[in-house]
């Protein structure tokens, strides 16, 4: 099959959302399909056309941003161009209104099956402009959904509280996220620590960006009261703080906060994903404090675990499935750095209790298995059930 994706930002940005569409775009290469992402010119210095692993990569400029969106122009004209020579499609949600509106529309028109992938939701901080914004996204939200075959989602935990795919039962499909993550060597963990913690001192891990709903202010708050029982504990932040797009004055608000804590808060920037499984295996557990549906699984949960290292992850709906699944971890409340504080220290006192053997973690989250439910229900047979 010839399959087009459409999404507004792909690599070098990094998200949960382009980790999604990477690995299963590139399993499907793997397994025989042509793959093309259709995504934004973010940045100016992006080439218009390139192949990744396999993956054809068409960028599209941008004229302008609002909020977290960016507002392309030519989006519909070469959306059709592109759907034309395509067999199937696959539209990641939320988007940007034109995507929304006009790629389901064209593939209507086309006929090409159309697959809708349901990431999360979208909350943003408080103000009159960004409510219309979030509402405005939710309705062109719930039109692509009219217009998809059939309508994907990460969890049943999440599904059951999302208004849009509550809206159409019939159309949702439960599929688990395709993660993958390489074996740690364990005498390049061992250097890898090394770099920051020795004789035993605790290290917590953060991978993902400053942005608002990872709730990284809860997990620098925290970090004092760790202290108290685990006095040279750290945390390495793995992840990207200054190009973070719309996240500009959280970031801001943050760095004071951060400023404070001193070399116990380490900013790696943005690892290469050949380093990120040293850095899971390095960390005593890895924690995600996320506060709202904008996170709606958290990648590194998973990463975390198959690369052998315990989880403290927000209960919320879908960013608790991992921990719940697997045993691999313990859920506290969400903006809550007290709660967050004890039970970071309860797994590192306690930290061979919720470790498991990576193939248990295997049997839940498979990167084939993601794919192989994807070629299905881009088959022509799924859609005419």
């Amino acid at each position: 099959m010839k399959i087009l994706i459409s999404l507004t930002y792909y690599k070098p940005y990094t998200s949960g959302v382009i980790t999604y569409i990477r690995n299963l775009g590139e399993a499907l290469v793997r397994k025989g399909h042509e793959v093309t992402v259709l995504t934004s010119q973010y940045e100016s210095g992006l080439p218009r056309q390139e192949v990744m692993n396999g993956v054809q990569i068409h960028r599209i400029p941008v004229a302008f941003r609002i909020s977290k969106g960016a507002i392309m122009p030519r989006f519909p004209m070469i959306a059709f161009r592109l759907l034309h020579s395509h067999d199937v499609a696959i539209l990641n949600l939320p988007n940007t209104p034109i995507e929304a509106f006009f790629f389901p529309i064209l593939a209507r028109l086309l006929r090409r099956r159309l697959i809708a992938i349901h990431h999360c939701g979208v909350i943003l901080p408080p103000g009159i402009w960004n409510k219309i914004v979030e509402k405005t996204v939710m309705a062109f939200t719930a039109f692509a959904q009219t217009l998809a075959d059939r309508i994907v989602c990460y969890t049943e935990d999440y599904a059951a509280i999302n208004k849009t795919c509550r809206m159409f039962p019939k159309k949702l499909k439960v599929i688990p996220p395709p993660v993958a993550m390489a074996r740690p060597d364990p005498e390049c963990v061992s250097k890898f620590r090394l770099q920051f913690a020795r004789d035993g001192d605790p290290l917590i891990g953060f991978a993902g960006r400053m942005a608002t709903e990872k709730g990284v202010e809860h997990l620098a708050l925290a970090l004092p009261r760790i202290q108290e029982r685990f006095p040279k504990a750290r945390v390495v932040f793995a992840g990207e703080e200054d190009g973070v797009i719309g996240e500009e004055k959280y970031r801001d608000r943050l760095r004071p906060l951060i400023k404070e804590l001193g070399d116990r808060w380490v900013h790696l920037g943005v690892l290469e994903a050949e380093a990120m499984n040293l850095f899971y295996a390095a960390c005593d557990l890895v924690t995600l404090p996320s506060t709202n549906s904008t996170e709606s699984f958290g990648f590194v949960q998973v990463e975390s675990m198959l690369c052998g290292t315990p989880v403290v992850a927000s209960d919320i709906p879908g960013v608790r499935v991992p921990v719940q699944t697997t045993g691999m971890g313990r859920l506290v409340q969400p903006a809550n750095p007290d709660n967050l504080a004890a039970t970071i220290v309860q797994v590192l006192q306690d930290r061979s209790k919720y470790l498991r053997p990576r193939e248990e973690v295997e049997n839940f989250f498979s990167i084939d298995k993601t794919a192989d439910a994807f070629e299905h229900l881009l088959s022509k047979e799924e859609i005419a059930e």
